[in-house]
Parts: structure tokens; C-alpha cells; sequence
């Protein structure tokens, strides 16, 4: 037996809570219900055992946000491509879930599929049961879900969602291969010129004068932060750690984001690169959730969350005002001015003709090409200009290393 933790309303509309046993969710609700109690709200209470302060901290550790097991973007692909299949094979979704179920290996998406499967065996619907784990399911995707179930169209709901994930798997994937070559770089660069400021230059500055005095500028100040590294290179290091620490809760803040956002879309090249990702996006989810069925303001609520950036964000909802206030969606998005003007131009015309949906899944494509060209573009530009600011840091310290060296052979010489 399983004990049961409810909210319910019995027939004199009064709200009571408490626990139930029961074998299982639906026996649970047949309890309630024989009890005169219509549940609002039924979880099971975990199970409590002798399993020792061990098994206890495990559990915890399992339950924590950060050791917890995760859905990734490349699993939540997978499982809706294959639910997408097995839906359009004309299976039931609760014996599509068992399937799915059966067949997989990683332990977090084996759970994720066991709580659905549990969820719609005990009555749910299957956009409720993703709804119960926000964590895996985004808005958007609860939504055309929930727009599926009740047109008859889950089949066709989920292919829809299998093109939209695709989609965000492929752009996430190639900013990250984007951005590992440059970190690289980087990281190897910085790691580099302080084994040679700590390690190298100090030997070979002491090897050619014990007198710092005498050494040429470039010389002394590449000595001076040689030897603060040694000295104080503990303190420094703490300090990066809370500069970094600081600038990340910084951003996690309201007045944060927003500053960021706005000037990551500023930045030459990254900023085109983000703004054509957005842009993408945006006609494609857009399309995908009015061709569903969602209404337009509904629509815009769902994709403003999609965008990646809090000020494209912020447009979406002057332009979801607006049009509430009874504008079409063309003029407000055309009057932000972070919109490009084809987009405003198919929007107006979709709008025009009754087909806003197709017109913007049509353009989609071509925005997500220049979405793809944008970012190869970075990927060629980014790495270079490290090379070269690289290049000027370690030119700097070869430089300031051989003028002692030079001034002794010109020395010599005059002797």
C-alpha cells in the first residue's frame, strides 16, 4: 500500500486535506471518491524506511538540483521522436509510453517516462502529466501538447514539436562547438603566459642582470607583475573567483539580465549572431503555434520565453499590449526596431491574407540559414581575433625578455 497526500473538496464544497492508503493513484482516487471527496490535489508521500543515514543522504543528494539526474535537449529529442512514431503507428499514448519506457537506458528519462506512464494511468492527460514537470517540458511544449490532445491531433502536435527541438538541439550544439575552439585557445593562452611570468622570465631576467634598475621598462613592469603573481597570486585568484561569482548573480537579477541581454546584442558579430538566432526562432515557434490552434496573444506569451534574450523578450510583450489593445502584430513589431524588416513584411502580409502560419514556417528556413551562416561567420572571426590579441601579449613579453639581452651585446661591444 502507498500513502497518498490530498487536497480535496467534499459535497459541501469545503477544502480538506489529508492522507489516504491505497495501491495505487487510481484506487486512491476511487477511495476519495467513495468517501465523498473530489481530489484537487493528490501526491505520493515518500516512502519511509530504516535504510540508515546513509541511504538517507543519497536519497537527498538524488533529490538536490545539483546532483539530481537530467533530461537533456538531445533525450527530450529522442523520446518525443520516437512517442511522435509510435503515436503515428496509431498506438495508444499510454502503451507508447510503456514502450518507450522499456526501451530505455538512461535512468532520467526512464523516470520521466514512468511518471507519465503513472500519470495517465491514473487518469491524467498527458499534457497535465508534462505540466507536473516543468523542469523537462517548456511552456511551449505543454501547450501544443494540451492543443493536440483536444483537436484529435496529438500525432501531428508531436511531429510539429519533434522540427521545433531539432531545431534548438542543432543551434545549441553548433554555439558550443562555436565557442570550444576559442575557449581553447584562450584558456591554453592565458595558462601559458603565466608559467612563462612565474616560472621562465624570472630565471632568465636573473641569469642576465641581478640589478632590476637597470632593465629597460617593458622589462620591469613584465617583472613587477612576475612578482605580484608569486606573492599575491593566491589573493588574485580568489578575487577572479568572486568577480566571477558576483557577475553571475548579477545577471541572474532582474535589472542584471535585462543590462546583459541588451549588451550581448550590441556586441559586433555575436550580437548579429544572437539576433538571427532569435529571429529564427521566433517564425518558427511562432508559425508552429498558430498553426496548432493557439491564439495569437496566447502565442506570443509562449514564445517571448523562447527567444534566449530578456530585451527581445520585453518587445514581445509591447507588441502582445498592443495588439491586445487591438493593433495587428506587423506595426508594433515593425516600430521596435530589433526586428528585421522581412519579418515584419511576412508577418503584415500572413496577417493580411489568413495564412500567418505557413508564411512564417515558410520563412523559418530561410532565417535559420542565415542563422547557421551567421554563426559560421563567428566561428571564423572569434578564433582569429584571440590568436591575434594572443600574438600581441606573448610578442610583448618576448620583446621585454631580449632587450636585456640586446643591451648587453651592444655593451660588450663598445668594451
Amino acid at each position: 500500500m502507498v500513502e497518498f497526500a490530498y487536497n480535496a473538496v467534499n459535497t459541501s464544497g469545503e477544502t480538506v486535506e489529508g492522507v489516504v492508503s491505497a495501491a495505487d493513484r487510481r484506487s486512491a482516487v476511487a477511495e476519495l471518491a467513495a468517501r465523498g471527496l473530489y481530489p484537487s490535489g493528490l501526491e505520493e508521500k515518500a516512502a519511509s524506511s530504516g535504510a540508515g543515514a546513509a541511504g538517507g543522504f543519497m536519497a537527498g543528494l538524488q533529490k538536490s538540483k545539483l546532483f539530481a539526474p537530467r533530461v537533456g535537449g538531445k533525450d527530450l529529442l529522442a523520446m518525443t521522436t520516437q512517442l511522435s512514431t509510435a503515436l503515428r503507428a496509431g498506438l495508444p499514448v499510454l502503451k507508447a509510453i510503456e514502450i518507450l519506457q522499456s526501451q530505455q537506458q538512461k535512468p532520467a528519462v526512464k523516470e520521466l517516462l514512468n511518471h507519465l506512464g503513472h500519470a495517465v494511468s491514473s487518469g491524467d492527460s498527458l499534457s497535465d502529466a508534462m505540466a507536473a514537470r516543468p523542469d523537462c517540458f517548456s511552456e511551449l511544449y505543454v501547450s501544443m501538447v494540451r492543443v493536440g490532445e483536444t483537436g484529435g491531433l496529438l500525432e501531428k502536435t508531436m511531429s510539429q514539436l519533434t522540427g521545433l527541438i531539432a531545431r534548438d538541439v542543432h543551434i545549441k550544439s553548433s554555439m558550443k562547438n562555436a565557442a570550444a575552439y576559442p575557449l581553447f585557445v584562450l584558456t591554453v593562452g592565458v595558462l601559458s603566459v603565466i608559467v612563462v611570468l612565474t616560472k621562465i622570465l624570472p630565471k632568465i631576467v636573473e641569469t642576465i642582470s641581478g640589478t632590476k634598475t637597470l632593465l629597460p621598462l617593458p622589462t620591469r613592469m613584465l617583472m613587477g607583475l612576475s612578482d605580484f603573481l608569486l606573492v599575491y597570486g593566491w589573493l588574485a585568484g580568489l578575487l577572479l573567483a568572486g568577480a566571477i561569482f558576483a557577475f553571475v548573480r548579477w545577471k541572474k537579477s532582474p535589472k542584471g539580465r535585462i543590462r546583459w541581454d541588451a549588451a550581448k546584442l550590441k556586441i559586433p558579430v555575436l550580437g548579429s549572431v544572437l539576433r538571427t538566432i532569435a529571429v529564427g526562432r521566433f517564425a518558427r515557434m511562432l508559425g508552429a503555434l498558430t498553426e496548432s490552434g493557439i491564439t495569437i496573444l496566447h502565442a506570443l506569451g509562449i514564445v517571448r520565453d523562447t527567444l534566449g534574450n530578456e530585451v527581445l523578450g520585453r518587445e514581445i510583450d509591447e507588441v502582445a499590449n498592443k495588439v491586445r489593445a487591438g493593433a495587428n502584430v506587423a506595426e508594433p513589431l515593425g516600430q521596435s526596431g530589433l526586428f528585421p524588416p522581412l519579418l515584419v513584411q511576412i508577418v503584415a502580409m500572413g496577417e493580411q491574407t489568413g495564412k500567418l502560419d505557413e508564411l512564417l514556417l515558410n520563412a523559418a528556413d530561410t532565417f535559420d540559414a542565415d542563422a547557421d551562416e551567421a554563426v559560421t561567420r563567428f566561428m571564423s572571426v572569434f578564433p582569429a581575433f584571440l590568436i591575434l590579441l594572443l600574438a600581441l601579449v606573448v610578442g610583448f613579453i618576448i620583446a621585454a625578455t631580449l632587450l636585456p639581452i640586446m643591451g648587453m651585446d651592444l655593451g660588450g661591444a663598445g668594451i
